[in-house]
């Protein structure tokens, strides 16, 4: 199978689903979806024709034609002449439109592949950017387990032997889903957004010691995995010490941030000790965490609240 970031490839896995056909012979050479000429990193991979932005990706339905119709030969033509002067990786007709002469004869000239569809100009483009937007985004492997808790991504990290396995196995049989056990894959979808995935390999699977590689699916059913979910939030199990949890900010816990792919994720520090209920601690700390996200803090509420206590007291005791 070819790379998911060439035309070949891209043909491959989604040609079926948009019905595409080549009307151009099927190029030899990969065809890269992304320019190599410098300057265009940030050019647009798919959109409606674009002859002052081009995109890599070309898509021509019949809002295009008629705009290219109402310009008038000269322009019409000159038009055409700047698709293929820009060197798409492709461009793809709509609607089982057939392209004009001159199309197919600057098209054989260039060497650009012309692809034809029976589904919409908009329907194209979004499926593809969907696609593309998830095949080529930049990615990333962290050892952990990652689950949905509460309809929350929470990714479980910790030093090897820590308990992430067995606290996931918890919260597995607390009615939570695993996604993906030991190497999650991160991919920034989004500028503020992480999706997080399993390899194909590790689906369903999670090694707890003691027990070996347990198949969760087969143990719990369809409801106990998920494919994917975006990352809201790490907790880092942590053995510590006496002094280092008497250090902890007993108002604002050990909240902190993880940068990954530069996405700010917040990160809950949790202390494992012999006795915690971490399934609990958890839940609880994803609970906190989705009243944050809607703007409220416990913390800063009980400190309001004992200032207006203090204030109401008019002598500064509570």
């Amino acid at each position: 199978m070819n790379p998911v970031d060439t035309l070949q490839g891209l043909v491959e896995r989604v040609g079926a689903a948009l019905k595409l056909r080549w009307l151009s012979p099927a190029p030899v050479a990969l065809r890269p979806l992304r320019s190599a000429v410098p300057g265009t990193a940030r050019q647009s991979l798919v959109g409606s024709l674009n002859c002052i932005h081009p995109n890599r990706l070309q898509i021509i339905g019949h809002p295009e034609l008629v705009y290219l119709a109402d310009l008038g030969p000269t322009a019409h033509d000159e038009n055409i002449q700047k698709l293929f002067a820009a060197r798409p990786a492709a461009v793809i007709f709509s609607d089982d439109i057939d392209p004009e002469p001159l199309v197919l004869d600057l098209a054989a000239r260039t060497g650009t592949p012309i692809l034809s569809s029976p589904l919409g100009d908009e329907d194209i483009i979004g499926r593809l950017r969907y696609f593309l937007t998830h095949a080529l985004a930049e990615s990333t492997t962290v050892h952990g387990v990652f689950m949905e808790v509460l309809g929350m991504g929470v990714l479980l990290v910790g030093d090897p032997a820590i308990g992430k396995s067995e606290l996931a196995l918890d919260l597995i049989s607390r009615g939570h889903r695993l996604v993906a056990d030991d190497a999650p894959q991160f991919a920034r979808v989004a500028p503020e957004s992480l999706d997080g995935t399993c390899p194909p390999l590790l689906r369903d699977f999670l090694e707890v010691r003691g027990l070996g590689v347990l198949n969760i699916r087969a143990m719990f059913g369809e409801s106990a995995v998920a494919q994917s979910r975006h990352l809201n939030l790490v907790i880092n199990l942590r053995a510590m010490t006496a002094a280092e949890l008497a250090n902890i900010d007993r108002l604002a816990g050990s909240l902190s941030a993880r940068n990954i792919l530069g996405v700010t994720v917040p990160e809950v520090t949790m202390p494992v000790a012999p006795g915690r209920n971490l399934a609990i601690l958890v839940e609880a700390a994803v609970r906190h965490q989705i009243l944050r996200i809607r703007g409220y803090d416990a913390g800063v509420d009980f400190v309001e609240r004992q200032a207006r206590a203090m204030a109401d007291s008019g002598d500064g005791s509570i």
